[in-house]
């Protein structure tokens, strides 16, 4: 009877010839047993008494657990060899599924009239026609004989449906999700009871595809899946952006975007671009981007508002749609490091009249862009509950917001009541606003917990005629105030902060040469945003959103 060998610390489980003898053993007595069944097994084991080690024969108790674990390994290998078989038959089945498509070939008919060539957003206009629309395939839906595709071109979406060869050929069999494509064929309204994206369907007579999508580890679903860690969809924001929510988002900006410059051309304002690289201050040294602009020392700027009020005596009010950069190393979900910025200065105006026309700004602002065919309906799917703001604001005072506070036993930063002079943190603010539950024009803040530019109000020069617009589940959405348009007070307040006043000698001349009572404000447009679009942080308002450690992509 032959000899087989297995060492348990050296040897090899392996069927090539040669394996099994003393210099090349076998590493288990189940491999062993199942490759040479009939042979004696010998185990590289301890001799017994003695500190040696030699191939001793195989015991029977060990030999049975042997024969058992040889069962199962060629149970193993039975079922991969089956396992083995079923693929290859299944690839040998595909291949010719393959051919056979290969065979169907796509060829636009010529009788046909003319395809229209049309944006998604243009359907309605299009029923009954034959038209050409193009775009990415949204969703994409399989079966015997059909398919089913949900197109985007980014004004709109489509269902189209593929049938006949259309459906059976073998670039619809590999089509991928977010390849482009261009389908031919007649708009129809679906029948009672069907439903799909505009209440319609076209029904294809030829496509192409244009840029075929990766399908497998490189799939578009793979790359960008949905509720991932924020971080890696931040990554990939350049694909995540085809989601519905936030290019629903997106639209809604660019709406108010327009609601905004309408309002303001209604109001009689002028829009201007102010410089970004700036060699002044506005908001505080601290949150200042530094540059080297040709060997000088220059910034981006943290709001040009300055800019706006050299603007009132040459073209009256203004305004700007401009990007603004702080550099505050916060986490938070209301802050950013650049920043879409809308900024009015306004010229001869009282306090009053600036409050006003906040109130008509943010009401009439909204009421364009629910008016929109295209926002208002993303507004109401993005935030169902959304009610438009009514005038009047109520209008609270800063020391009647500390009573408030201090009332409702909300603390300040150091957990202690609310004294004159503390700064509102966001959390303490949020909670009163969204208890009150409507907006509130927050006014009269101290002088030194405000910028040095503030004018300060004439019956309590503790305070400043300053704003803040605060709304229920978001907070803060624009700040305000009168500006100083006293030189002398003007040059005091520059001097306080320790700012170098020949930088500002542009600036100061607007109290110089003709000045008058003027105010201006600042809005967030990502906060607006996330007030509309019910979004739990100004990230889901920017495109490509830059804070504290992201730059990129």
């Amino acid at each position: 009877m032959s000899k087989v060998y297995v060492n348990e610390k050296a040897g090899t489980d392996d069927s090539a010839a040669g394996f099994g003898t003393e210099e090349k053993p076998f590493l288990t007595p189940a491999y062993a047993s199942y490759s040479s069944p009939e042979a004696t097994i010998y185990l590289y084991k301890q001799v017994e008494e003695s500190e040696e080690f030699a191939y001793v024969e195989i015991s029977a108790s060990a030999l049975k657990k042997a024969k058992k674990g040889a069962d199962g390994i060629k149970k193993k290998l039975e079922k991969q060899a089956k396992a083995a078989e079923e693929q290859a038959k299944k690839a040998e089945e595909q291949a010719k599924k393959l051919a056979e498509l290969d065979l169907i070939k796509i060829v636009e008919d010529e009788k046909l009239p003319a395809a229209k060539k049309i944006k998604l957003r243009a359907i309605q206009e299009n029923l009954e026609t034959r038209v050409a629309v193009q775009g990415w395939v949204h969703r994409l839906r399989l079966q015997k004989g059909v398919a089913f595709i949900t197109l985007r071109d980014g004004t709109g979406f489509i269902q189209a449906v593929l049938s006949g060869d259309l459906a059976k050929a073998r670039q619809t069999q590999e089509l991928t999700i977010e390849s482009t494509v261009v389908i031919k064929g007649v708009i129809s309204k679906l029948p009672e009871g069907k439903s799909a994206p505009g209440g319609v369907e076209l029904k294809a007579d030829y496509y192409e595809v244009v840029g075929l999508a990766p399908s497998g580890d490189e799939s578009f679903t793979n790359k960008a899946p949905e509720n991932s860690d924020p971080s890696l969809l931040l990554d990939q924001r350049h694909l995540t952006l085809r989601g519905e929510t936030l290019s629903a988002v997106m639209k809604v900006r660019a709406s108010l975007l327009r609601a905004i410059r309408r309002f303001f051309a209604e109001e009689g304002l002028l829009e201007v671009t102010p410089p970004c690289m700036v060699q002044t201050q506005v908001e505080g040294g601290s949150t200042l981007f530094k540059m080297d602009y040709y060997g000088e020392e220059a910034y981006l700027t943290q709001s040009s508002q300055l800019y706006l009020e050299t603007c009132l005596p040459a073209l009256g009010d203004v305004y700007c749609v401009q990007e603004s950069f702080r550099a505050e190393k916060s986490h938070t979900r209301r802050h950013l490091s650049e920043y879409t910025h809308i900024e009015s200065e306004l010229a001869f105006i009282e306090f009053d009249d600036l409050l006003s026309h906040l109130e008509r700004l943010i009401t009439k602002t909204v009421q364009y862009v629910l008016e929109d065919e295209v926002a208002g309906p993303l507004i109401k799917q993005l935030n169902p509950d959304f009610q438009p703001p009514k005038t009047p604001f109520l209008r609270m005072e800063y020391i009647h917001a500390l009573e408030w506070l201090n009332e409702h036993g909300i603390p300040n930063e150091e957990g202690e009541k609310f004294k004159f002079g503390d700064d509102i943190a966001e959390a303490a603010e949020r909670k009163m606003t969204d208890t009150i539950g409507t907006p509130i024009l927050l006014i009269r803040f101290p002088v030194e917990i405000k910028s040095f530019y503030m004018q300060k109000c004439k019956d309590d020069p503790r305070v400043t005629e300053s704003v803040d617009v605060l709304m229920p589940n978001v907070g803060e959405i624009t700040g305000g105030s009168m500006r100083t348009y006293d030189y002398d007070e003007l040059i005091a307040a520059i001097k306080r902060e320790k700012l170098d006043l020949d930088s500002y000698y542009w600036f100061t001349d607007q109290r110089k040469y003709g000045t008058c009572p003027h105010g201006g404000y600042g809005l967030g447009t990502e906060r607006i945003l996330a007030w509309l679009c019910d979004r739990f942080t100004v990230r889901d308002c920017s495109l490509y959103p830059r804070f504290t450690g992201r730059c990129k992509p």
